[in-house]
């Protein structure tokens, strides 16, 4: 699947070909910390299949408890957060932040992972009341 996407304030844009089937939804503390919500959603690419076609975006890197290093970009201007990877043999796997794809709405998680930092009321939001706003 064909996609494109930006940042916050379109600073940083890309284009990237994707499989909507890797797409899933990470519950570990980095990405609540890191998004300031309950998870974080991303769809896993090959590093080749992305590319830029705006401003570059800024790196962080986040130093796991285990050692292992996540690259976490994001626009140096807005803060978005947009992409993820790894060093060594993790770098030939991209994460795209899923809330940057402007194809969002057609991209559904097929997977969960680290949910055992999932909370508890995680699956109940369905019931909650709503307002029809955008």
């Amino acid at each position: 699947m064909r996609i494109d996407g930006q940042c916050h304030c379109g600073f940083v844009t890309y284009e990237a070909e994707i499989d909507p089937e890797a797409v899933s939804i990470c519950h570990c503390t980095d990405c609540q910390r890191l998004t300031g919500s309950p998870y974080r959603v991303t769809a896993s690419i090959p590093k080749d299949a992305l590319h830029l076609t705006g401003n570059p975006p800024k790196l962080y890197t986040k130093t796991a408890g285990n050692g292992r290093k996540r690259l976490q970009y994001f626009c140096p201007e807005c803060g978005a957060p947009l992409f993820t990877t790894g060093t060594g043999e993790d770098a030939a796997t991209w994460g795209i932040r899923w809330g940057s794809i402007n194809q969002r709405a057609a991209l559904k998680p097929t997977r969960q992972i680290w949910c055992r930092s999932a909370l508890d009321w995680f699956g109940e939001t369905a019931a909650l009341p709503g307002a029809a706003r955008d």
